[in-house]
């Protein structure tokens, strides 16, 4: 049976001028045509995330090449095929890495940055796994060994990224600590596998860490004061990654420590890294995470699926926090 033909324009939600969630408008544009490595998603959902915030804001510019529209995540039916790839078919239900453009009802995406839906898992929930996923594995599990029992400390343990670092971890048998700004959010942390859940407002993380051993792996979406407090709940020989700066990137801060404990101190964006990169976590994630969500190790978490007209209020609730999990959009 002949497929339907694939109208000539599609809606989208763009960025006008860079500001508050007000600056997202719905507008129409002619599909994407895959190049000959990508495939053509019909998009069912697509994950909303702080780098779309950023891109929004004038912080984020997209790389060279890139799509100018904000959305790094989708799930979907792969509607064309580059005249290249050999790894998917017409038909094919996915779920994909974007390097921009999922704020769309189609979008061209490298074909080695998709993987199957996950057993278990709908296709719209499906939408909230590459983004955290991807830069969850990248930066703590690929090319690095982690002896178990070793200790995670998660800042953000209910939001997106945390949410998806906590699960991993425990699944792959870290000890995981996790800091969260409320007793709902405590309970949330908990259930994804955190053995300890660190209220902010009432406890010191760096204590309680240094108490277990010290944290061997911390990942950081803070910045700001937390740089500082890392480097002293931080284990011989840990290692901390910076992912964001939510209160801020300069700061005045003793690197003694770093000297002392042998620590690493790293960080890394996932959108501007090369396509063989994200393939390989990509492969990766096929091979050794995605079986665990068939048996219940590993389960998406989707916190509010709005139409994808209502962008500027998911941007809004994205900002607020209190979230516990991926906020979605669907065309």
């Amino acid at each position: 049976m002949t497929p339907p033909p694939l109208p000539a324009l599609m809606t989208v939600v763009e960025i006008g001028t860079p500001g508050g969630p007000e600056a997202l408008q719905v507008a129409k544009r002619p599909l994407p045509v895959p190049a000959a490595d990508e495939v053509l998603i019909r998009v069912t959902a697509a994950g909303v995330n702080g780098p779309d915030l950023m891109q929004r804001s004038g912080l984020y510019p997209p790389p060279k090449g890139a799509s100018d529209l904000p959305g790094l995540e989708v799930s979907g039916e792969i509607v064309a095929v580059g005249a290249g790839q050999t790894l998917w078919a017409l038909g094919d239900r996915v779920c994909a890495l974007t390097n921009g453009g999922g704020y769309a009802e189609y979008v061209a995406v490298n074909a080695g940055h998709c993987l199957p839906i996950p057993d278990g898992v709908t296709e719209i929930d499906a939408a909230g796994l590459p983004e955290t996923f991807f830069t969850v594995w990248s930066n703590i599990f690929h090319g690095h060994e982690l002896a178990r029992d070793s200790l995670l400390l998660v800042h953000g343990g209910s939001g997106g990224i945390g949410s998806a670092a906590v699960q991993l971890g425990a699944a792959m048998g870290l000890r995981v600590f996790a800091t969260v700004g409320s007793d709902p959010a405590a309970d949330f942390a908990s259930s994804l596998g955190a053995l300890r859940a660190i209220d902010y407002h009432r406890e010191d993380f760096v204590e309680i860490c240094r108490e277990a051993g010290g944290a061997d792996v911390i990942l950081d979406i803070v910045g700001g004061s937390y740089v500082g407090r890392n480097l002293r709940a931080a284990a011989p020989d840990g290692r901390i990654i910076q992912l964001a700066f939510r209160q801020g990137s300069k700061v005045e801060v003793d690197l003694m420590p770093v000297m002392l404990k042998r620590l690493i101190l790293t960080g890394s964006t996932l959108r501007p890294r090369p396509p063989a990169f994200k393939a390989a976590v990509a492969a990766d994630l096929r091979q050794t995470a995605w079986p665990m969500f068939a048996d219940g190790r590993l389960r998406s978490v989707t916190h509010a699926v709005l139409p994808l007209a209502e962008a500027a209020e998911a941007h809004r609730q994205m900002e607020a926090g209190g979230h516990h999990g991926k906020i979605l959009l669907t065309p």
